[in-house]
């Protein structure tokens, strides 16, 4: 009978079960929980749920860890953490502490954000100054007088000049007419100086308020920037062998930048701080989010998601040295190597691409399908992969051996002239007309690549049709074509909330893990390079028979 006690008012919760830890610790950006982080998160949840007054705050969306530990005695014990602040504070009992605690009232951070507080609310008076907006008022109506009156005058000048012309043809005095002209035109520079000098003087009060306005500006930003560089300065973290770096060197050593705002601030960094601190050692790690998914990201409740990378990463890489740790999954040899050819002429080639295989090399020593296709076509002039598919959709690629060729089909699908249509299981049955059109624009989540995000302001136009096909065992089978190539587009439109609203069977990123991916392109329709005639290709056994596997 396994049982899970734990300390509410301690950071550290004892462990009593049956299961035994991991040999090696969890590779964090990319696992699957152990049954130890299992039952360590079920109890954290259990907890979440009998605090009175988090309920609001989390159903919007929390990120929570656990971390198993190893006492040194040979029990075990788990840690618990939060992202970012949770109503307002980083330091509730029960829960492992911040790396560095910003929030202190009279603190160096929280007195000198104080002062930045300030200086915004400054600028925000003299942006809505009811006087500012009364001068900007008057100006307006003054530059705009000026231009009725100039141009009235400039209408009776051209008048002037016109009746000056008949009464020069008719003979009369030359001089008197030039004296006309020139006083005209004199009355005329008089006119604007008039004007000018009117508005000068609103100009010159605006221009003060609004010297004023950008000098606050600025010193906002360089006090702002001192202290984001100041705050990641204290946040000084440990690997296993002991040593401490600061965010800071950290990032400045691997991305040569500083740390993006909340680095440090996730589950993963205050749970292996806090277990350095206490002489415990880690075995393995996992994290779940709590409550409804972001507007733009993609998050299930009591769903686990590895750590970021933007944030993350750089960091952990750190804090995991000294820990044996399992590889990366993603950086290993893996995948197959071998590659059917569905068709091949003189020009071009269509192959099956399995899934966990990548279309192009990436930093791990994966086989690609780039790859394989130099090995066997070592003379190729051209880049050869003409269109890419995720590294975990199987399913059809056109492949170009010439470089005419290459350039031609790019031409094809910059103009949206070839035709693609994808197989997809989904991981539910989503509660929509069986037919439809998804529009929703996607832009790459810079912190966390290589997911993506939904961006109505800034991201790029993503469209899908799709067709629910049937229905069986709480799944739908569902056809999808794409009109637009973004990344994962199919993925984020079928399991985002304004799109078919559930992700797609084995979708690791924007669902729930599983064997494989199940998205396979199924069919593809484009003209022959060379030719000009159109061709069509069909491949659905491969993602049949990993239906029947599943």
């Amino acid at each position: 009978m396994k049982q899970i006690f734990h300390n509410a008012s301690g950071t550290l919760h004892p462990m009593e079960s049956s299961t035994p830890p991991p040999a090696r610790f969890t590779w964090p950006f990319c696992y699957e929980p152990h049954p130890l982080c299992l039952e360590a998160a079920a109890e954290v949840q259990r907890y979440i749920a009998s605090v009175d007054g988090w309920s609001e705050e989390l159903s919007r969306g929390k990120m929570f860890g656990v971390l198993i530990v190893d006492r040194g005695d040979g029990s075990l014990a788990f840690l618990a953490a939060y992202s970012g602040l949770l109503g307002g504070r980083n330091d509730w009992p029960w829960f492992v502490p911040p790396v560095f605690d910003s929030q202190q009232p009279d603190g160096y951070f929280k007195s000198r954000e104080a002062e930045i507080s300030d200086i915004s609310k400054r600028i925000i008076r003299l942006e809505t100054d009811p006087h500012l907006s009364e001068l900007r008022g008057r100006l307006d109506s003054m530059r705009q007088e000026a231009v009725r009156e100039i141009h009235i005058y400039k209408v009776k000048m051209a008048e002037a000049k016109r009746m000056r012309d008949i009464r020069r043809s008719q003979g009369e005095d030359d001089e008197t007419l030039i004296r006309e002209s020139q006083f005209m035109k004199a009355e005329l520079r008089r006119m604007k100086q008039r004007h000018a000098a009117a508005a000068a003087a609103l100009e010159e009060e605006l221009r003060a308020t609004e010297a004023e306005t950008a000098r606050l500006r600025s010193l906002r930003h360089s006090m702002s920037d001192d202290l984001q560089r100041w705050l990641f300065g204290q946040y000084s973290v440990y690997n296993a062998r002991g040593e401490r770096r600061s965010l800071t060197d950290i990032f400045a050593a691997s991305t040569g930048s500083i740390p993006p705002a909340g680095a440090g601030d996730c589950c993963a960094p205050k749970l292996l701080q806090h277990a350095y601190r206490l002489g415990l050692r880690p075995r393995c790690m996992a994290e779940f989010w709590w409550g409804a998914s972001p507007r733009t990201e993609i998050r299930h409740h009591l769903e686990f998601y590895p750590a970021c990378r933007g944030k993350c990463k750089p960091i952990l890489e750190h804090m995991l040295q000294g820990l044996e740790t399992d590889p990366d999954p993603l950086a290993c040899d893996g995948g197959e190597d071998t590659l059917e050819t569905i068709y091949e002429d003189e020009c071009l080639a269509v192959v099956l691409k399995p899934a966990g295989m990548l279309t192009v090399p990436g930093k791990s020593r994966r086989h690609s399908v780039l790859s394989i296709m130099r090995s066997r076509y070592p003379d190729t002039d051209g880049p050869m992969i003409v269109h890419r598919l995720d590294m975990d959709t199987s399913g059809l690629l056109v492949v170009a051996k010439t470089a005419a060729a290459y350039r031609n089909l790019q031409a094809q699908f910059a103009a949206r002239t070839v035709r693609k249509r994808y197989a997809a299981l989904l991981d539910g049955i989503p509660q929509r007309p069986e037919s439809g059109t998804i529009s929703l624009p996607l832009r790459p989540d810079p912190l966390d690549r290589p997911r993506q995000c939904v961006d109505h302001e800034h991201g790029k136009s993503a469209v899908t049709r799709y067709r629910i096909t049937a229905t069986a065992d709480g799944h739908a089978f569902v056809e999808l074509h794409p009109m637009t190539g973004r990344t994962h587009q199919l993925r984020v439109h079928c399991a985002h909330a304004e799109g078919l609203g559930t992700p797609i069977t084995g979708d690791r990123l924007y669902g729930h893990a599983a064997g494989r991916l199940f998205l396979h392109a199924e069919r593809i329709e484009f003209r022959h390079p060379a030719t000009g005639r159109r061709m069509a290709f069909e491949s659905k056994a491969e993602f049949n028979t990993a239906l029947k596997k599943r």
